[in-house]
């Protein structure tokens, strides 16, 4: 399923899937639910180039065929999937707004949650398509993540900037971590076994009088990460920053 993304679905079928019912069962007592949950289920456990309408029919003990009179095709399927797992961010519309701390400990909440959901979904990493159909779930986010920042100053164009700029920062520190493990499972080492492995070396080629700032550096965060980088740290670093950033913003608004 490497070679199918969310935009390969057709847009009208998508649609109807998406906004209509989930939980009526056809002839083979299927629901399009159940359909997606072991789609999500199998992309969770064996990654997302095992996810086929044949893996999912064979998970389901039931005949492929019975799968296509519920979801038309793998691009329908995988927007269902996406929007589904999204169904998991809210209890409901206000929850992020309901966070102490006003628009800035909403926004830390808002990025929590969506670190969160990649670190138990990280199909979605790969999945996920800027063009994907938007289903009740993924509108819902959208509103729930968007409210704290009604009425700071900003205009619609800057809230909708400063939500991208945000989930843009952990979904690229997600997908580092989501490398990392990757690598690590492949390779049957962690970071620092990796590293102590190969340090005599790198040591012949790097050169600390050649790099000093370079050597001093990277010696200082192997230490303290103890390993090539720690993506759990990113998120809250460059959040932070992120946050002054908009900070700064909101108050010139104010001032202006």
């Amino acid at each position: 399923m490497s070679a199918k993304k969310a935009s390969d679905a057709d847009p009208a079928r998508s649609l109807a899937l998406l906004w209509g019912s989930h939980t009526k069962p056809g002839r083979s007592g299927l629901t399009v639910r159940s359909i997606v949950l072991a789609a999500i289920e199998l992309a969770n456990t064996e990654g997302l180039d095992a996810v086929s309408m044949r893996q999912v029919a064979e998970r389901l003990e039931v005949g492929t065929m019975s799968l296509y009179t519920h979801v038309p095709g793998k691009g329908e399927l995988l927007d269902l999937m996406i929007d589904t797992a999204y169904g998991e961010l809210y209890a409901d519309v206000d929850a992020p707004s309901r966070q102490p701390g006003g628009w800035r400990g909403a926004l830390e909440y808002v990025a929590a949650r969506n670190w969160d959901l990649y670190r138990r979904n990280p199909w979605m990493l790969q999945a996920r398509d800027p063009r994907s159909t938007l289903g009740p779930n993924a509108t819902l986010k959208y509103e729930a993540e968007l409210r704290p920042l009604e009425g700071v100053g900003l205009s619609d164009v800057e809230m909708d900037s400063v939500l991208t700029l945000v989930l843009a920062h952990v979904e690229s520190t997600a997908r580092t971590g989501a490398d990392l493990l990757r690598v690590q499972g492949e390779s049957g080492m962690t970071d620092n076994e990796w590293w102590l492995s190969n340090a005599p070396l790198l040591e012949r080629f790097t050169d600390a009088g050649r790099f000093p700032v370079a050597s001093r550096v990277g010696q200082a965060s192997g230490e303290a990460y103890q390993a090539i980088t720690d993506p759990a740290h990113a998120l809250s670093f460059g959040l932070e920053r992120i946050l002054d950033g908009v900070a700064v913003l909101i108050a010139a608004r104010e001032s202006g």
